[in-house]
């Protein structure tokens, strides 16, 4: 029986990890191992491990590695704690693979790991494009750290290869988050409001907005700029989650409890949805607002705008609901009018999602059974004239 270590350190990861975590705890040969840290474990960004005892499954490990910080010297020291506590836990679990997710610098600590301790990593989304954060240099320092890839996009497996990555040992199955859409139970507006305890009386607007850590958009400013673009649709309620643990997410806290305090009935502020009440919000949300990358991969599925505020996803690709702005009020305001009117597409156009169709959980447990694993990786040359 393999052993499969599977590593979360933030609530949307987890999310899109779900089904791929389920199917492998189901597995009579595979023996799941979960390693849990980073935001996970902070009661500042809601303790959102407890949610995956709820879900059923056993935490094997648990990394406290997340400083009380708000600063990139903060992520950095991070970091290094992380690479000290997933050295001890995965010397403990001794996995025959490693399952890692994206693009988070928890992740790049749990990834170079793994790699000194021989341990082959399984990364999935590699091969994308997000220019306005670091995590885009991360995510390519995790490509060449691993051993097995699974892209969401033919376009991102290219990118994978092009980084030297022998073919073979790279697939396209999809974004595994759309998985959801014929797997999960979405809730009603009704069940949702009970969830939420918050009456959803008006149509709503679901937000979600991170620090942009390398492009000039600096997070308090631009995030002022989204809630006064909301002052604009006083006939809409609103949902606001928590910004990630970034350097930077932490300023835009106070703004974002303040607003939410002045409109009680209106606006809902909550540090995490997980991600059955976040795909139920999106379902029945008159469009999709902030900076996350759900709005560019999943969100599209439910045929619903999303409003893509900023740097933070540039270059990424995206599905023709999705609609670019400026952190600006006037951009947004004009990007919400032409969301929540659907004036992106044609009344009977069906939008295509080009991050797959909800099948990839299944792709990865047959790699994950097949997985063999050569002492060496060899460099992959493209035959590119000179």
């Amino acid at each position: 029986m393999k052993k499969i270590a599977v590593f979360t350190g933030t609530r949307a990861e987890y999310g899109l990890l779900y089904w791929l975590i389920k199917d492998i705890q189901s597995d009579n040969d595979l023996k799941l191992q979960l390693l849990v840290s980073g935001a996970h474990l902070s009661p500042e960004f809601g303790n959102t491990y407890t949610q995956i005892e709820q879900d059923g499954f056993t935490i094997d490990e648990k990394i406290e590695i997340l400083l009380s910080s708000d600063t990139a010297v903060g992520v950095a020291k991070s970091m290094g704690l992380g690479v000290l506590g997933f050295t001890d836990a995965l010397n403990r679990l001794q996995p025959d693979a490693l399952v890692i997710l994206g693009d988070r610098f928890e992740a790049l600590a749990a990834a170079q790991t793994a790699m000194i301790l021989r341990i082959p990593v399984v990364h999935l989304h590699g091969g994308e494009i997000t220019e306005g954060a670091y995590d885009d240099a991360i995510r390519h320092a995790i490509t060449k750290l691993s051993y097995i890839h699974c892209t969401s996009t033919d376009e991102s497996r290219n990118r994978v290869i092009q980084l030297g990555e022998t073919p073979s040992r790279v697939k396209n199955v999809g974004a595994i988050g759309l998985d959801h859409l014929s797997r999960s139970h979405f809730m009603t507006v009704a069940e949702l409001s009970k969830s939420l305890s918050f009456s959803l009386t008006k149509p709503f607007l679901l937000v979600t907005y991170h620090p942009v850590t390398l492009a000039d958009e600096e997070p308090v400013i631009s995030f002022q700029e989204l809630l006064d673009s909301l002052d604009e649709f006083p006939e809409f309620q609103v949902i606001l989650t928590y910004p990630n643990a970034d350097d930077g997410g932490r300023s835009i806290i106070p703004l974002l409890e303040n607003y939410a305090k002045t409109n009680p009935k209106r606006v809902l502020a909550i540090p995490s949805l997980g991600q059955t009440r976040y795909l139920s919000a999106v379902k029945h949300s008159a469009a999709v607002i902030g900076n996350s990358s759900s709005g560019i991969i999943e969100v599209p599925s439910f045929d619903i705008a999303t409003i893509n505020i900023g740097m933070r996803q540039k270059g990424r690709l995206s599905a023709k609901s999705v609609i670019h702005c400026e952190p600006i009020k006037k951009d947004i305001v004009e990007a919400i009018d032409l969301g929540i009117n659907k004036a992106y597409k044609s009344n009977d156009e069906i939008i295509f999602n080009p991050y797959g169709q909800g099948d990839a959980s299944g792709q990865i447990i047959t790699l994950l059974k097949e997985l063999s694993v050569s002492p060496l990786k060899s460099f992959y040359n493209l035959n590119v004239e000179t």
